[in-house]
C-alpha cells in the first residue's frame, strides 16, 4: 500500500475524486476567431488587396488548455484515472457552429449593407466600436441630407451584430458564450478593417488604422 501512495499525483486524484470536480467545456478560441474572421471578411466585402496584412495588436492568442492526463511528468496511473474522469465533451475542443439559417440570413443583411457603409468608415463619419459594434464618430462628415440616413444604417448593422452573436451563442448551445464571441468579434472587425479606417482602443479613445 506504501507503493502505491508513493506514486506521484496519486493523492490529487483521490482529492479531485473526493472533492467531486466538475470538468466545463472551454471557451474555443482558436476556432471562434476563424469563424469570425470568415464571417468580417465577407461582411466588410473588402478586397484582399485592401485588407490589413496582420493582427492589429500583434498578440499572440492563448495557448489552448492541455488535457491533465497528457501533462509532462504524468504517470501512467494518473493519466489512466483521469481519462476515466473527464467526459469526450469536456477533452476535445469544440468546433464552432455558425452554419443556420438564422445566422445565414444575418451574414446576407450585414453583406448587402456593406456598401452602403463603406464610404463613411473611410470618411471616418463612423468606425468600430470596442464592443463589437459600429459607432457614429463624426456625423459633420456626412451632408446633412444623409445623416438620417446613416443613424439608420448604423442602428440596422448594430442589431444585426447584436444579434448575430447571440444566435452563434445559441447555436453552439451556449448562451453563456455571448460575451466572449462579442470580443472576439470586436477584435477581429478592425484587424480586417483596411487602412484608415477608426476604431476605438480599450478606453474608448479613437484610433486610425
Amino acid at each position: 500500500m506504501k507503493a502505491l501512495w508513493s506514486v506521484p499525483g496519486l493523492a490529487l486524484v483521490f482529492a479531485l475524486l473526493a472533492g467531486c470536480v466538475t470538468i466545463n467545456i472551454y471557451f474555443p478560441t482558436a476556432a471562434a476567431e476563424e469563424a469570425a474572421r470568415a464571417i468580417v471578411r465577407d461582411a466588410l466585402q473588402v478586397p484582399d488587396s485592401e485588407a490589413a496584412p496582420q493582427s492589429e495588436s500583434g498578440a499572440q492568442l492563448p495557448a489552448q488548455p492541455r488535457h491533465a492526463g497528457a501533462a509532462t511528468g504524468s504517470t501512467p496511473v494518473l493519466a489512466w484515472v483521469l481519462e476515466r474522469l473527464v467526459s469526450p465533451a469536456a477533452a476535445q475542443s469544440p468546433d464552432l457552429q455558425i452554419e443556420t439559417p438564422a445566422i445565414n440570413r444575418i451574414r446576407t443583411s450585414m453583406r448587402e449593407r456593406a456598401p452602403q457603409l463603406a464610404p463613411h468608415f473611410r470618411s471616418g463619419a463612423i468606425g468600430f466600436g470596442n464592443n463589437g459594434d459600429v459607432v457614429i464618430r463624426d456625423l459633420s462628415e456626412v451632408p446633412l441630407r444623409d445623416r438620417s440616413t446613416v443613424q439608420r444604417l448604423v442602428s440596422e448593422e448594430n442589431s444585426d451584430r447584436d444579434s448575430l452573436y447571440r444566435e452563434i451563442a445559441r447555436a453552439n448551445d451556449r448562451p453563456d458564450w455571448e460575451r466572449q464571441i462579442r470580443e472576439t468579434f470586436a477584435r477581429v472587425w478592425v484587424e480586417e478593417a483596411p487602412a484608415g479606417y477608426w476604431y476605438q482602443d480599450r478606453n474608448g479613445q479613437w484610433r486610425q488604422k
